[in-house]
């Protein structure tokens, strides 16, 4: 037996999935919760920022991070950034840099709900961990480093999971 109310269900569910980009009020609040939720703030870095140090953290941000981030950190070459509620940040953004490093940390092994920043527990270990925050201090201009190979010559722009789903 059909419900003759199961169309509209649907499309009332489709849209109040749906997404936008978050208002000025809404980041600002978000801003602050963050601040507020995000543990680590006294955490300190075992690693000094030397240039081995830095570069070693650029190669563990580029074997984990890069898909969301670009390889600069700065979303360059990632099709998908700026379309994601809420979009993706520049990693060089004020509002980045503002956190200290032991709450870099922090994000990098917990991510942040309810944005897309998964958690990486269990997949980095604290030495990457702390390396990437050292790399996200040392950000490269923008654009620098080119785009991340999976997305070098995409036609066009595609959402997350497509190209693994065959869309």
């Amino acid at each position: 037996m059909r419900c003759p109310t199961s169309g509209a269900a649907i499309l009332l569910v489709l849209c109040a999935c749906a997404s936008r980009a978050p208002g000025k009020a809404e980041r600002a609040i978000m801003t602050r919760v963050k601040r507020v939720t995000v543990g680590g703030r006294s955490d300190r870095n075992p690693f000094p920022p030397t240039a081995q140090n830095v570069e070693q953290g650029r190669r563990d941000f580029s074997h984990y991070c890069v898909a969301c981030h670009g390889l600069d950190g700065q979303g360059t070459g990632v099709p998908f950034a700026e379309g994601m509620s809420p979009p993706i940040p520049s990693l060089a953004s004020p509002e980045v840099q503002r956190f200290s490093d032991g709450q870099l940390r922090w994000i990098v092994e917990n991510g942040i709900f309810p944005s897309g920043m998964p958690a990486s527990r269990g997949v980095l270990n604290e030495d990457e961990m702390w390396r990437i925050v050292l790399f996200l201090r040392h950000l490269p201009a923008a654009g620098s480093l080119g785009e991340p190979p999976m997305y070098a010559g995409a036609a066009a722009p595609c959402p997350p999971g497509a190209r693994e789903s065959g869309r």
